[in-house]
């Protein structure tokens, strides 16, 4: 019923029309879900709720009051909170919780005529690339259910994917929006560390996390970033600076500079058919008029193990107050306070959460604080200003989102190493706080889907936002329906 429709716009003017009430647009997607449940994309389904919201959007829009969002399906990733509503992070250490608030970036997508349909599937706390470590069980990749969906966001990602709901909204830490995007061949952007309001996330690494949208379309997400930033009085770490009218700026067409990773092209590390695409990218950019030239970031090696040494040390600290006492998952085996403490941890915490939280206390810990700890923190620093200089010369940079596409399911799951080295290319713009974005670009031998990162300067996502949507133009299939302009 949907298919046809390339981005909300297209839609929503249906809706307004007459010739499609949100009540249908929901049942549609409650049935997609009902038909590829063996994907695992959520883990609850607001099936009435959704019916009922939608009846009352549909009132609105007969009286002319609805907001921009009046008729998007959305997912929420399970790591966000939503009032009355459960949460878990994917973990079993918070079964039975239920939110007291809403996070703001759903709120403000609720206030804007929004319509959650389910809470989606997710690696524990995000701790993962493939959504292989979830209490709920691993998501499949619709493109064949065989691969990974890419983590943590797989759920969402998937049921963008799959048709099971218009957008979804995830959160990115180390690549968690992106890297998903790109296995399922959808959008995927993070915006600049504290464009979005954190309130009401479930804190993986403080400083790195960020919340993001899926979405089919690059003009989508622009539209849904515009309502979710802005500043917060909830959060401290969220960006006073105004909010440019992304979904206007994403139709403005100019020339840039752009600088790709060289390595990325030449280097032996990725997959042969992700450089070939690179390869064409490069030549298709330049065909429509920009400068596209190579680039070399020595730093950037050192910006994974950065990423990981600091991510673990803020879990270990993040994931303390999770301990069966006040809330959550409590071992029915507790004797005293603290075999509660150890018996809750160790029974309701995943293995890949455990082992980071080991990992974090380790690099916190006396004895090698300064030797981890603190260097990491002046890599960081590092890593952030050479990035900064090269983008004082370039507009944006670009190299692939994943080294390969979508691999098996369970084919790195007992090689922590080799799923760590599924983020080598996202971990950058989260150590860096830059806004990037994935867009899908084809797919290789197997049908599986490319997709291409583009990083921006800090708070420019109006710009990446701009060349995107050019980039999606160019890769477009040739049937698509053309997007609404202006």
């Amino acid at each position: 019923m949907l298919h046809h429709y390339r981005t909300f716009a297209q839609l929503q003017d249906d809706l307004r029309g007459g010739q499609l009430t949100c009540r249908q647009v929901v049942g549609h997607f409650l049935q997609r879900i009902e038909a590829e449940s063996h994907l695992n994309a959520f883990v609850a389904v607001y099936a009435e709720e959704a019916l009922a919201r939608a009846a009352e959007v549909d009132e609105k829009l007969a009286q002319g009051t609805a907001g921009r969002l009046a008729g998007m399906v959305i997912g929420v990733k399970d790591l966000l909170c939503h009032t009355d509503h459960g949460v878990q992070g994917g973990s079993q250490i918070l079964d039975g919780f239920t939110s007291q608030f809403t996070a703001t970036a759903v709120q403000r997508l609720l206030d804007e005529d929004a319509i959650v349909i389910g809470r989606q599937n997710c690696d524990e706390f995000g701790m993962g690339s493939s959504n292989e470590n979830s209490a709920f069980g691993p998501v499949r990749n619709a493109a064949d259910t065989d691969r990974v969906p890419g983590g943590s966001s797989g759920g969402s990602a998937v049921a963008v994917q799959a048709g099971l709901c218009w957008a979804s909204i995830g959160t990115d830490t180390g690549g968690s929006v992106r890297q998903p995007a790109a296995f399922c061949g959808v959008v995927g952007l993070k915006p600049t560390y504290g464009r979005v309001s954190r309130w009401g996330l479930l804190a993986y690494a403080s400083s790195f996390d960020t919340i993001g949208p899926i979405t089919r379309s690059v003009e989508d997400a622009a539209l849904l970033l515009e309502i979710m930033a802005g500043p917060d009085g909830w959060d401290a770490t969220a960006s006073e600076q105004s909010v440019p009218a992304y979904a206007e700026a994403v139709f403005v067409e100019k020339p840039y500079r752009i600088g790709y990773l060289r390595e990325a092209l030449d280097g032996d590390g990725v997959q042969p058919e992700i450089r070939e695409k690179l390869a064409e990218i490069i030549d298709r950019l330049r065909e429509a008029g920009h400068a596209v030239e190579p680039v070399e970031l020595p730093l950037t090696k050192y910006a994974l193990p950065t990423y990981y040494i600091l991510t673990t040390a803020e879990v270990s600290s993040n994931l303390s107050r999770y301990d069966g006492v006040r809330y959550g998952y409590r071992s029915p085996a507790a004797l005293d306070l603290e075999s509660l403490y150890k018996k809750s941890r160790s029974e309701g915490l995943g293995t890949e959460a455990k082992r980071r939280v080991m990992l974090g206390t380790f690099v916190l810990s006396a004895n090698y604080y300064d030797a981890y700890y603190t260097k990491a923190q002046k890599v960081r620093r590092l890593v952030k200003e050479e990035t900064e200089a090269l983008l004082e010369s370039f507009d944006f940079l670009l190299y692939p989102t994943t080294p390969t596409t979508a691999f098996r399911l369970g084919e790195k799951a007992t090689d922590p190493m080799q799923m760590f080295l599924a983020d080598v290319f996202t971990v950058s713009a989260n150590v860096t706080g830059l806004p990037a974005i994935s867009v899908p670009v084809g797919t290789d031998a197997d049908g599986m889907p490319i997709g291409m990162q583009f990083v921006g300067g800090a708070f420019e996502e109006a710009e990446l936002l701009s060349l995107s949507r050019q980039v999606e133009e160019l890769f477009a299939p040739a049937d698509a329906v053309p997007a609404p302009r202006g």
